[in-house]
């Protein structure tokens, strides 16, 4: 018996072939060949670093994070700049990723704030489908991979996270070229030097929260003062096994006269009034 096969080879009589899927310009056929060269990439990493340069932010922070006997303090200024111009004065650069964890922004803002904010959903996702809160590290790899699929494409993003799990305290550096690093103390930002300077020499592992926390609102201070992309007001956060608290929001002109009080000059001669002639 033979087998009727022409309904395949009408339907296959139907379909173009891969080059006359592209409409032409300005021609009369919907499937006809492009008109015009299409353009052509030999040195595509080039290309994507050159488109790269193009985006370059002219950005400044300050964040810093480290872990203690207590958990984790994690603090950060407010100042948003655009190179010489500073754009605002009051933006969150901590954000909450769950009740147990903490982010943190350096880099392009929205960027900084639209993956965390899909790093939230996604650990939300985790926790309902297995019952349980995702871990730091768990998170902090996911984010990574996340970044790591967007590299060479302009995302500019420092970023630490923090938080307590079934483990303890946990802290991960993650940026936008996919790269990740567990440690005990970091400081991410234009002002993150300066930072550092007081961080590592007042750093202790059995502070209280309260001595904790006025380390890193005094680094954060001291970036603000020799940093110009940095300022505004100092947010210091700890996370513990109850989860995440905020401690203090101070105005860093305030925290200067804290810090640097002012003294009276004594006057060293006081002009006598001249007697009449």
């Amino acid at each position: 018996m033979k087998l009727d096969a022409t309904a395949l080879d009408s339907s296959a009589a139907l379909i173009p072939s891969s080059a006359a899927l592209i409409p032409s310009v300005g021609g009369d056929g919907v499937f006809a060949a492009p008109s015009f060269d299409l353009p052509s990439c030999d040195d595509f990493d080039g290309f994507q670093k050159n488109a790269k340069e193009t985006l370059k932010h002219a950005k400044g922070t300050t964040t810093l994070a480290f872990i203690f006997k207590e958990g984790v303090i994690v603090a950060a200024d407010s100042r948003a700049s655009m190179g010489g111009y500073i754009s605002s004065q009051s933006v969150k650069k901590i954000i909450e990723i769950n009740p147990y964890m903490l982010g943190t922004m350096a880099g392009g803002a929205a960027d900084c704030q639209f993956w965390h904010r899909n790093l939230g959903i996604k650990c939300r996702l985790h926790e309902l489908a297995n019952k349980r809160r995702i871990s730091v590290t768990g998170a902090s790899k996911l984010l990574a991979n996340i970044l790591f699929s967007y590299r060479g494409m302009g995302l500019s993003i420092g970023t630490m996270i923090a938080g307590w799990d079934e483990k303890g305290p946990g802290l991960y550096y993650v940026d936008s070229e996919g790269g990740r690093l567990k440690g005990n103390r970091f400081s991410v930002g234009s002002g993150s030097p300066y930072a550092y300077g007081v961080l590592d020499n007042g750093y202790r592992f059995d502070m209280s929260v309260e001595e904790a926390a006025e380390l890193a609102r005094r680094a954060i201070y001291h970036a603000t003062f020799r940093d110009g992309a940095s300022g505004g007001v100092v947010s210091v956060y700890h996370v513990g096994p109850d989860g995440w608290k905020k401690l203090s929001g101070d105005d860093v002109g305030e925290l200067h006269y804290k810090y640097y009080p002012v003294q009276t000059t004594p006057v060293e001669q006081e002009m006598a009034e001249a007697p009449a002639a």
